[in-house]
């Protein structure tokens, strides 16, 4: 990602991030009312699992995945789940719900004694996997957009999957580099 689009990186009222491309998933609803948005969860993923580049994860996020295309979409094809963003290994950020809506990224989850994290957080994908490193492009898009979150919401927790799903999940994995985030530390 280019410096000047970090530095020019905004969220709009809507909730949408003007340098994302924008990608609808029906994967998504309403936030509980007055729910003040103040964690961002950080992922991993990658469709077909530890490959990367495809389309796979899109179409498992607009529920367009087909079944026949891998041994691994067969078991997957029927999850409703999706993310507000997506960022691949070259820096593109893909969002494909507004910061407003509850995206369906955390499932059974809790934090601090609070359930339910999908309720006030922004789910942020890395294309990657617990296998491998992440690219210099996308901790770059990261910081950019985290950045943008905390001036927009009230954001008090940047935690990873497995911290509010312990044993359940384990991303974004032993090759994620929290100290990559330490400019934008709470």
């Amino acid at each position: 990602m280019q410096a000047t689009k970090i530095n020019n990186i905004m969220i709009n009222k809507k909730g949408f991030l003007n340098i994302a491309s924008q990608i609808a998933s029906p994967n998504f609803d309403s936030r509980p009312e007055s729910t003040v948005i103040n964690m961002v969860v950080i992922h991993n993923i990658s469709l077909p699992p530890n490959q990367f580049g495809g389309n796979g994860i899109l179409q498992l996020f607009t529920n367009t995945l087909n079944p026949n295309e891998h041994p691994y979409y067969a078991e997957i094809h029927t999850r409703k789940v999706s993310a507000h963003f997506l960022i691949r290994r070259d820096g593109e950020i893909i969002q494909f719900v507004s910061c407003l809506e509850r995206a369906w990224h955390a499932g059974i989850s809790s934090w601090q004694g609070h359930q339910r994290c999908n309720d006030f957080s922004i789910g942020i994908e890395l294309e990657g996997s617990d296998f491998e490193a992440f690219e210099p492009k996308q901790y770059l898009a990261l910081i950019g957009l985290v950045k943008q979150l905390k001036k927009t919401y009230p954001i008090e927790h940047i935690v990873g999957h497995s911290d509010i799903a312990p044993g359940r999940k384990t991303d974004p994995g032993p090759y994620f580099d929290w100290s990559q985030l330490e400019t934008v530390k709470i």
